[in-house]
């Protein structure tokens, strides 16, 4: 963090919030930062060594969004809202369910009919809709319709209906949203920064009407869930996680952001198609992808000052841990395909212990996969059991092994390896097929981050089975079709031993009699919660010690029914609470490792977290 003249802290700002000069630092594994600080030649994100902040960001000076349910507020736009223009604002507007003092008040006699419709009613009857619709798409399509239109009812709805209306904002739907975008676009969500406006990005931010953002995610669209490079059209993915950071993690939405940086697509079948939204050109690299990107970072912070939440999302491996280790220091980012997946399921594994025994420590992690997820879900999972066990990092990783599209990385292959593969490189002979890699490390876990379905075949899942007497298999590619495994497959080849989960959700499966509920690895479980707590501290720099309480702090909440259920993750039907238990958890480790800036630290951070909270039920207007 740094003042306004770009200077860094000072000697007596360090002491007071904790940070240490470099040579200051004691190394100890709680203070490792993975592979992102080898990286970075041994810097951490304590250091705070950035030269290149400016404070900035705007207050909300109606106090709107701190008023309660019961209080009165003024519709403010740029004007006070009324009539036509107050039912075509999507934040004010409230549709049938206007009073008759507020018709008067507003001048909407007439616009609207005579009958006042209450949010339940209206909730009830879009929901009647929504599910007359066969196609998932058109239910994407209606709610997409419903947020442009009518915000709070929008995020009711998806509240209230969390389980059934999650695939359908998120994946699984959103990636067949993502293919078709040109095609269904109607209106503008977010921003667009293509490479025509390299050079005046900042303008371009100053264009976005609102003022205080606190989350920005931002994606270059390269590599969208496991459908590959979807250029401009990636911008559902933006749009839709920052609608689940409101509803799950209670961020309103006047603070969210979502961008996508068009630097053009190397997909011909974008480029060909007439409907194509983007720029007509093959993707932007090295020098000009870099300065473009340098040039964005830089503007988000003088635009909105030290404390924005910057996410990356579905950047390709090879830009999404450079970037990541280029920022880390000098930026509030977070990378969910990197550093969300890991956490989430590192919780799973945490959970799962109660079900199969012993500590981390104890079990061989074998992946297929070995890009952002996989890596970093690795790396987490290390870093935890040397937190707990006080073993070397380096000795931790021996055991967890990854099988990439060349087979098993060993040593020998060491020299031709990607730099955040290096590190997983042990000694071993070389091996092609997942199936022979399973019979030769023998592990107890076995998880599939891969992106390409059907890749845990019969022969891979009977030969985990015959290993162990419960199997931990997580297929967790999306979407659904590109997992490794179906759920069904699972517990059929396992004889019902299985313990199981997936990116994408799948329903229960009946075997033997028996039924089973497939648990669901889904970053929403984390990050919603996670940027809920870094916001409400003031974190300014993300540090793998606040992943750890993440994940922790989400398998402290699996309950013994659920465990019951064979479950090794919570319903998301409590969502809100698990994630006011997350930002209560994150922002504690801010305050312990002296990140957080929101001084003085509240005495009840669960209840501060559930304070801070966005509600979407309708305001009564003056």
């Amino acid at each position: 963090m740094s003042n306004v003249n770009g200077n860094s802290f000072c000697s007596w700002q360090r002491k007071a919030f904790g940070f240490r000069r470099k040579g200051e630092r004691k190394i100890s594994v709680e203070a490792m930062e993975s592979t992102l600080k080898e990286m970075r030649n041994g810097d951490s994100v304590l250091d705070m060594s950035d030269k290149s902040g400016v404070a900035g960001g705007v207050e909300d000076i109606y106090g709107e969004d701190r008023a309660t349910e019961d209080q009165l507020v003024t519709p403010w736009s740029f004007t006070v809202a009324s009539g036509n223009s107050l039912l075509r604002d999507p934040r004010y507007n409230k549709g049938l369910a206007f009073t008759e003092a507020e018709r008067d008040a507003h001048y909407l006699r007439g616009l609207l009919p005579p009958v006042i419709m209450p949010q339940e009613l209206q909730e009830k009857r879009l929901m009647h809709n929504l599910r007359n619709y066969k196609v998932p798409l058109q239910r994407y399509m209606a709610m997409m319709d419903l947020q442009e239109r009518n915000e709070r009812l929008f995020y009711k709805l998806l509240i209230d209906n969390v389980e059934e209306l999650l695939p359908v904002v998120y994946t699984p739907t959103v990636g067949e949203a993502c293919q078709k975008y040109g095609s269904i676009f109607r209106r503008p969500q977010g921003l667009y920064i293509s490479l025509k406006e390299k050079g005046k990005i900042l303008e371009v931010l100053k264009n976005w009407p609102e003022r205080s953002i606190q989350v920005i995610v931002v994606t270059d669209g390269e590599r969208i869930l496991g459908l590959g490079d979807l250029g401009t059209q990636g911008m559902g993915i933006p749009v839709g996680k920052l609608s689940l950071y409101t509803a799950l993690g209670g961020v309103r939405p006047s603070v969210c952001l979502p961008i996508t940086l068009d630097v053009g697509t190397n997909n011909q079948q974008l480029l060909d198609d007439e409907f194509y939204i983007g720029l007509r050109q093959r993707r932007a690299t090295g020098q000009e992808y870099d300065e473009f990107l340098d040039e964005f970072m830089a503007a988000v912070k003088q635009n909105y000052g030290e404390k924005v939440l910057v996410q990356f999302e579905d950047f390709a491996n090879h830009n999404a841990f450079k970037l990541l280790t280029k920022y880390g220091t000098t930026h509030l980012v977070f990378n969910d395909d990197i550093q969300g997946t890991a956490s989430v399921v590192l919780a799973g594994l945490v959970a799962a212990l109660r079900l199969v025994g012993g500590n981390l420590a104890d079990h061989t992690f074998l992946f297929l996969g070995a890009g952002e997820a996989g890596t970093g879900i690795a790396e987490l999972i290390a870093l935890e059991i040397s937190k707990k066990t006080e073993v070397p990092l380096e000795e931790v990783r021996k055991k967890i092994w990854l099988v990439d599209s060349k087979g098993l990385i060993v040593s020998s292959r060491k020299e031709s390896l990607q730099h955040f593969k290096k590190p997983w490189a042990h000694d071993h002979e070389p091996i092609k097929d997942l199936v022979d890699a399973v019979k030769a490390i023998k592990p107890t876990v076995l998880i599939g981050t891969s992106g390409v379905g059907k890749t845990f075949t019969k022969d891979v899942v009977e030969a985990m089975a015959s290993l162990n007497e419960k199997p931990l298999i997580l297929a967790l590619s999306n979407p659904t079709s590109q997992s490794e495994c179906t759920a069904e497959e699972a517990y059929t080849w396992t004889e019902g031993r299985a313990i199981f989960a997936s990116g994408s959700p799948f329903d229960p499966v009946e075997y033997n009699g028996k039924v089973y509920v497939p648990g669901q690895a889904n970053n929403a479980y984390i990050f919603p919660g996670f940027g809920l707590g870094i916001i409400m501290s003031g974190t300014i720099r993300v540090h793998d010690d606040l992943l750890l309480a993440a994940s922790e702090a989400l398998a402290a909440q699996v309950t013994e029914e659920n465990y019951a259920k064979g479950l090794i993750y919570p319903p998301f039907s409590d969502i809100r609470k698990i994630s006011a238990n997350i930002a209560a958890k994150v922002a504690a480790k801010a305050y312990d490792l002296g990140l957080a800036t929101r001084l003085p630290r509240p005495k009840d951070l669960v209840k501060y977290a559930e304070s801070c909270m966005y509600t979407p039920v309708y305001r009564n207007y003056r």
